[in-house]
């Protein structure tokens, strides 16, 4: 089942992308010269809390995928990754401190020191 809107109070299997995070992969795929690829998040078995997200840019087009548009970047989860995502909210963060794509997950009890894995 595929879900497209544009109404900004309706979230993708309750999957949000920021403005920043949107903001920003609209940037990349404009240096890429990419208008064809969408960002998806995945969540795979792996890292030492059980569970890691994947995220990339995808041409292809999954059975079962959702999509939703956020301000023109379209954002696709698989349906095996939906019940982990409910409620998460993708961001991009530039700081000092740290700069790259984050994830707040409600439904990750835990994560490792790392940080790149989740249960």
């Amino acid at each position: 089942m595929t879900v497209q809107s544009t109404d900004a109070n309706e979230t993708l299997a309750g999957v949000n992308l920021t403005d920043g995070a949107a903001a920003k992969v609209k940037n990349l795929l404009d240096q890429e010269g990419r208008d064809d690829l969408a960002l998806r998040i995945a969540v795979q078995p792996g890292g030492c809390s059980g569970l890691r997200y994947q995220l990339f840019f995808d041409e292809r087009t999954l059975d079962g995928d959702e999509t939703r548009e956020f301000d023109g970047v379209s954002l696709v989860v698989d349906r095996m990754s939906v019940p982990y995502l409910h409620g998460a909210t993708i961001d991009f963060v530039d700081s000092i401190e740290k700069q790259g794509f984050t994830i707040d997950n409600p439904n990750a009890t835990g994560s490792c020191a790392c940080g790149d894995s989740f249960h």
